[in-house]
């Protein structure tokens, strides 16, 4: 018989785990809603589990490594600019759907019930999100943004220490090889982890919970569905001289699971391998870009879903917003993504936005009931985001290999296969 591929496989989990999700809310079967919430959380646990080790030595490998890698302050500038292009195309469509649906018109909601957040996101998040105050800490809380930071300064370090830094560079490639080969282990799991993640959804929330908020939800997929289809698939297309359709084939995987996963962090295993084995980035860029995607490339979390969450406030609360709060709101999603960790939620974000523009942070209460819902599509978003611009950063700088873009995708469930890649010319 013939094997499924392991796209297929992604597949098969989801519709069991909505089978089964829709099984345990309607008959109201307790013990299933709690077993596919153990087993969605235990895969996500062993995700996470292995990004600390994975994004530190990956990043201090391939700072060491620039001695090799020609243009790479070019390399890290081009991805910077293009991440803050991607995120002001963005949020600027998600407020102009806003001003078309206006979600919150109409809406009549318990304001007075609503509660603010314990903690509300500010500017110093830019430099406690960066800036460990405990190694630690950095490690055991999966603080990615940190993590990322001290890999590059150890790597930094070890670059300007010569030979006498290759015994400990020699460690981190070991470790590296063997994080990567246990990954090998989870990604294999996804099918299952995806119909316990998605089963639980459907059982514990349900989308009836939609209903009050029903043009603000729907504002939300729209929104990023845009950003999917329309947006990514014309930077590909037009920039980045690549097939979107083909695109969008290889990185499936690592887009279905983040819908299921609601993290970047937890998805990011699978986004590095989709990147290098599938898309044909090199994997030196790739290893600094992935990882730094997933904590501040954050189009649905940090654009789509904050400017029209704004909106929403502001039209229940009765805030008229200007031409002023409109740029702002545009500045703080474009500014303000390394806020937003890239974990589940975008409460930080939200916050940031809000208190920016002086709106009530008690309408982070209002929507917190269907933030599960809106997160799958939040976070989709994002790690497309976060492997659209490594494409097209790599194709034009010539590290794109359109042999691997272009071929039948790499099965990813299997070992990790290591290639020298012949990058094509831009």
């Amino acid at each position: 018989m013939k094997r499924f591929t392991f796209s297929l496989q992604l597949l098969l989990g989801l519709a069991v785990g909505i089978a089964l999700g829709f099984v345990a809310k309607i008959w109201d079967v307790a013990w299933l809603t709690e077993t596919l919430t153990k087993v969605g959380s235990i895969f996500v646990q062993l995700l996470k589990l292995a990004v600390p080790p994975l994004v530190f030595t990956a990043v201090l490998v391939s700072v060491a490594n620039l001695r090799n890698v020609n243009g790479a302050a070019r390399l890290a500038t081009k991805t910077l600019v293009w991440f803050l292009v991607t995120a002001a195309v963005s949020v600027a469509l998600a407020i102009g759907l806003g001003l078309l649906i206006n979600p919150g018109q109409g809406v009549t909601l318990d304001t007075g019930a609503a509660k603010a957040p314990e903690h509300a996101g500010t500017w110093l998040d830019f430099v406690t999100g960066i800036l460990p105050t405990n190694i630690v800490t950095a490690f055991t809380e999966v603080e990615v943004l940190q993590i990322v930071f001290l890999g590059v300064v150890l790597g930094a370090a070890a670059l300007a220490a010569g030979d006498k830094a290759e015994p400990f560079l020699n460690l981190a490639r070991s470790v590296l090889e063997l994080v990567q080969k246990a990954l090998w282990w989870v990604i294999r799991l996804a099918p299952i982890g995806t119909a316990g993640l998605i089963g639980k959804a459907v059982s514990t929330y349900g989308w009836d919970l939609l209903a009050p908020l029903a043009k603000f939800s729907a504002g939300v997929y729209i929104g990023c569905f845009i950003v999917l289809l329309a947006v990514y698939p014309a930077l590909l297309a037009f920039w980045g001289k690549v097939s979107p359709v083909r695109f969008f084939r290889n990185a499936w995987p690592a887009i279905e699971l983040a819908f299921v996963s609601r993290s970047s962090v937890g998805t990011l295993p699978l986004t590095q391998r989709v990147s290098v084995e599938r898309n044909g980035v090199d994997a030196d860029y790739a290893s600094f870009a992935v990882p730094f995607g997933a904590t501040t490339k954050m189009d649905g979390c940090a654009s789509v879903y904050p400017a029209l969450a704004a909106i929403f406030v502001a039209q229940v609360f009765g805030i008229q917003l200007g031409v002023g709060d409109y740029l702002l709101i545009a500045f703080v999603s474009v500014v303000g993504s390394a806020a937003t960790a890239g974990l589940t939620g975008a409460t930080v974000m939200l916050t940031l936005t809000l208190s920016t523009l002086g709106l009530p942070l008690e309408g982070v209460g209002l929507l917190l009931a269907i933030d599960p819902i809106l997160d799958m599509i939040r976070t989709a978003t994002n790690v497309t985001g976060q492997m659209v611009v490594p494409v097209l950063v790599a194709r034009s700088e010539g590290r794109l290999d359109t042999a691997v873009f272009n071929a039948p995708p790499q099965p990813l469930d299997q070992p990790r296969v290591t290639r020298v890649a012949e990058p094509a010319t831009a």
